[in-house]
């Protein structure tokens, strides 16, 4: 059987990645295409290891080399990954850095920061570079929640400035405010002072080569989430909350936030924590404690996704006061919540990133 490349790559022009809209040849996604006699090999270049579609993809390639090449072929497809990224090559912050995703609410007690600590885990989980900076400076909960409470980051001089070295902890790159500061301490800090010790975190860090940097921001929509939104080449933002009324009015303070004029930075998403509770004995059943469909109203109201929901369960708190995350236990049926968000949410990512660039091309 006399099969060429060309062949190859002409019938997986018929496979579409489903996000993006665009056959694979068009995306560049097909790499390292050998033939050797009944079998041809490729490579599908994913833009991020959590992509939840990856088994359909490759099954699409399969079938397309079948159909419009030869049913008989033995066909071999590697799935690896790219994470894209629409940062600038001119962008000094950070420039290593390829998304910065920051997780904000519109109100606290939301579980905002269990919901970033363990999105980093579950990325970093797929395989992907995380980092994760607490940047909830009055309340900086990280610390506990990664079991580094007493810890102090260590650092080097360059040029008469100091740099430090972010923790490496479950995978995940991590700084907080909370390892600089006596936590039993009430930190007495005016707005511009924070905001300073926050760019530092950023700025003044060894962060290396990331594919994505989750942000802990903190509640509401006062100066320090401002500074950092405004300040910060943000990929986009996930905001959380519960299903109750007065949680969901709040979100619509922190949407219009990201969406002002002045801002502009693209929602991600909703992440409903504390969706529903399901009893040990009976863990097909859901309980809707705190209402449903509150979330996912809003989220059609916003023209936005519904990334996740995230159930009630008492082990996930009991984790991040153990200082071990909950996506760290890979025998607790809540890990795959979390991994079905860092899909989500890296979906997503990829879908911003593709649109970008379209738009980008169209206005130069």
């Amino acid at each position: 059987m006399n099969i060429d490349k060309n062949q190859i790559i002409e019938a997986l022009r018929h496979v579409d990645d489903p996000d993006l809209k665009k056959d694979l040849v068009t995306l560049n996604m097909i790499e390292n295409i050998k033939v050797d006699g009944n079998t041809v090999s490729f490579d599908v270049v994913l833009t991020t290891p959590a992509c939840p579609l990856k088994n359909q993809i490759r099954q699409s390639c399969i079938d397309a080399i079948h159909q419009f090449v030869h049913p008989s072929l033995e066909v071999v497809v590697e799935m690896t990954s790219r994470v894209t990224s629409r940062r600038k090559e001119t962008d000094a912050m950070l420039k290593d850095v390829k998304n910065i995703i920051a997780v904000g609410s519109g109100k606290g007690g939301v579980g905002k920061s269990t919901v970033a600590v363990n999105l980093a885990v579950a990325l970093a989980k797929t395989g992907a570079k995380v980092g994760l900076i607490d940047a909830d400076i009055y309340g900086p909960s990280i610390p506990m929640m990664f079991g580094m409470l007493n810890e102090r980051p260590t650092g080097y001089d360059k040029e008469g400035k100091t740099f430090v070295y972010p923790f490496e902890k479950f995978g995940v790159k991590v700084l907080s405010i909370g390892f600089f500061v006596d936590q039993s301490k009430a930190l007495i800090w005016r707005g511009p002072m924070a905001s300073m010790a926050l760019r530092q975190l950023f700025n003044d860090a060894e962060w290396g080569a990331l594919d994505y940097m989750v942000i802990d921001l903190p509640p509401g929509t006062g100066d320090i989430p401002l500074t950092l939104i405004q300040d910060f080449p943000l990929t986009g933002a996930i905001i959380v909350s519960t299903p109750q009324q007065v949680a969901i009015a709040d979100v619509r303070k922190a949407a219009d936030m990201f969406r002002n004029d002045k801002i502009n930075i693209p929602i991600l998403g909703l992440v409903e924590n504390m969706s529903y509770f399901s009893p040990p004995e009976s863990p097909e059943k859901r309980y809707f404690i705190f209402g449903q469909g509150g979330c996912e109203k809003l989220a059609m109201e916003l023209n936005i996704p519904v990334l996740g929901q995230i159930p009630i369960v008492s082990t996930i708190a009991e984790s991040g006061d153990a200082g071990s995350p909950i996506a760290v236990d890979d025998q607790s049926p809540v890990t795959a919540a979390f991994i079905q968000l860092a899909e989500q949410v890296a979906q997503q990512v990829a879908i911003t990133n593709s649109i970008r660039e379209v738009f980008e091309g169209v206005t130069k």
